[in-house]
């Protein structure tokens, strides 16, 4: 067994047990006598009996500690070169700030997936009256606590705003992580998600599923709906199935992202005139959501996909 090591005081005050639920005051737990690791000096706090992740990763050698921090950086760089900046992140991060203010004087935010700072999320990090808890699989500046989100460690109704952005597709189970949202979420808590739809395979056996934005909708049924469309839409779905299809024929990487990069006016397209085709064949989709104790019903679905060629508000021009 692991020794316990004293939980800084704030997180201290939020955190629980992903095994029993217990409050946890340090990494000993106890009420369940479970011990978690920690890395890079941040608590590991995964229930490893029910994760996709093992325990001998995080204590023996850091685990995901370092790798995929690297990895995850380049190959954020480079998608950003190939594919362009997502132009939704930014106002839907504002309108997020902007609803979780007019809820608390002095809001936070959990960010799932956070080791990096995802694509125009800037603003979140820099503004002075919020707080951040970054959690993610591995330990970096932008993380607090290394955690699973299929059983996040914090207590009930803790947050004012939750940000996962490209990261659903790489859950086991989506349905249930976007439950945990709902239950860390205060009441009026507003969630912000970015998830793939069009878009290949990528960080290989972590990737599992996509959603329409109809989909995406049904997964976050427990939620009233701020804001909802494509993220990326039919110009990048194509970049993304051009690259693969080098690949297949057995282009080496340098030429599938030069090619890559000369196709990107059909990012264009994304922002064509039909809404409803984009949506049908988008790269990503995302939606900003408040909590609700009334889900959506299934027959709300059919009208659902109907208004999704209505602009959103903060659809790009």
């Amino acid at each position: 067994m692991l020794s316990a090591e004293k939980l800084a005081p704030d997180l201290a005050s939020i955190v629980q047990c992903p095994k029993c639920s217990a409050h946890l005051f340090t990494t000993l737990c106890e009420q369940c006598g479970e011990s978690y690791p920690v890395v890079a000096g941040q608590p590991v706090l995964i229930d490893f009996d029910q994760s996709i992740f093992d325990r001998a990763f995080y204590e023996h050698g850091g685990g995901y500690s370092d790798a995929p921090r690297l990895s995850r950086t380049v190959g954020a760089r480079l998608q950003r070169t190939l594919m362009g900046e997502n132009v939704t992140a930014k106002p839907c991060i504002e309108l997020l700030l902007a609803r979780v203010r007019a809820n608390s004087s002095t809001p936070r935010i959990l960010v799932i997936g956070g080791g990096t700072v995802g694509s125009d999320s800037e603003a979140l990090y820099a503004a002075p009256d919020v707080t951040v808890v970054g959690t993610d699989i591995y330990a970096s500046p932008a993380t607090v606590l290394i955690a699973d989100g299929h059983s996040l460690p914090f207590r009930d109704e803790t947050f004012d705003g939750v940000v996962v952005q490209a990261v659903l597709e790489h859950v086991l189970n989506p349905w249930q992580v976007v439950a945990e949202i709902h239950r860390v979420l205060r009441p009026g808590g507003v969630v912000y998600a970015d998830t793939p739809f069009m878009q290949q395979v990528h960080m290989g056996a972590y990737d599992f599923t996509r959603f329409t934005l109809s989909g995406h909708r049904w997964l976050f049924r427990h939620f009233e709906e701020i804001a909802s469309g494509s993220s990326a839409g039919v110009g990048t779905s194509t970049i993304w199935s051009v690259r693969y299809l080098l690949r297949a024929l057995g282009w080496p990487s340098r030429m599938v992202n030069a090619a890559g990069l000369t196709l990107f006016f059909l990012k264009r397209a994304d922002r064509a005139k039909h809404r409803q085709a984009n949506a049908d064949g988008a790269s990503g989709v995302y939606f900003v959501g408040e909590k609700s104790d009334t889900p959506i019903g299934a027959k709300d679905m059919v009208s659902y996909y109907e208004r999704q060629a209505t602009p959103s508000p903060i659809d790009a021009g």
